[in-house]
């Protein structure tokens, strides 16, 4: 790695010093653990402002993928503060799982103000292993900015693969790496190193997309995207959806 590059990492470590040190002793993800949920439940709105022509476009055909029964059954997973509902087409069963238990506060609060959704239960798993969860049980996956914290992505698509039905399909937003050439990327490199604690592991310089091209999925439909955010280390997006 080019040293300039190491350096501008060390003067962003020296400035969020406390936070490394916190790591380094073990104290840290408990603490990022409850002030995560708090901090989203503020930003969501935002993001969501930004964000709602992307999200009206990704969610526009869910009810298409309705299961024989004629109900839509959606898991949400890495639900958060249920940053979607609003999105949802009215009267569908979402499942939510997450494995941070500190978000089921502020997904009732969230869920009260979307009662078009029918809320069915809350989940405390790992995308990786939701066994709670049966087989070709779920109509639609929904699972949005959570890839870019999970470690193994291979395993997560696996496990989304089989809790849907035949037919059934994945929907996905998500930020991604930025172009080499920009000034973005470079930014994303000099901030990952301390990013990752920031947001609960979060790596800002994912080929997500890669990911989605191999996995099991027989059709995968996705597009890049910039984000309206000035300056944000998180501006390029994807978004789509994969049938199973």
């Amino acid at each position: 790695m080019a040293l300039h590059i190491i350096f501008f990492q060390i003067c962003v470590a020296v400035i969020a010093l406390p936070i490394h040190i916190l790591a380094l002793l073990g104290l840290w993800d408990p603490i990022a653990k409850k002030a995560l949920p708090y901090l989203l439940d503020k930003i969501t709105k935002n993001y969501n402002k930004y964000m709602k022509d992307h999200k009206k476009e990704l969610f526009s055909n869910l009810s298409e993928f309705k299961g024989p029964s004629g109900e839509l059954k959606v898991l949400d997973l890495g639900c958060g503060t249920g940053a979607n509902f609003h999105f949802y087409p009215s009267g569908c069963k979402v499942t939510c799982v997450d494995p941070n238990p500190n978000f089921k506060k502020y997904l009732s609060k969230s869920l009260a103000e979307n009662d078009h959704v029918h809320f069915q239960e809350f989940l405390v798993a790992p995308g990786e292993n939701m066994r709670q969860v049966a087989s070709g049980s779920m109509d639609v996956v929904v699972c949005t900015l959570v890839l870019c914290s999970v470690e193994n992505i291979d395993g997560i698509l696996a496990e989304i693969h089989r809790v849907l039905r035949p037919g059934g399909a994945y929907y996905f937003l998500e930020h991604v790496t930025a172009d080499p050439s920009s000034w973005n990327y470079f930014f994303q490199i000099i901030l990952e190193p301390t990013w990752k604690y920031i947001g609960d592991g979060c790596k800002l310089t994912k080929e997500t997309w890669k990911y989605l091209e191999k996995s099991k999925f027989s059709d995968v439909k996705y597009k890049h995207v910039l984000a309206p955010f000035k300056w944000s280390p998180v501006r390029p997006h994807i978004f789509g959806y994969a049938v199973k």
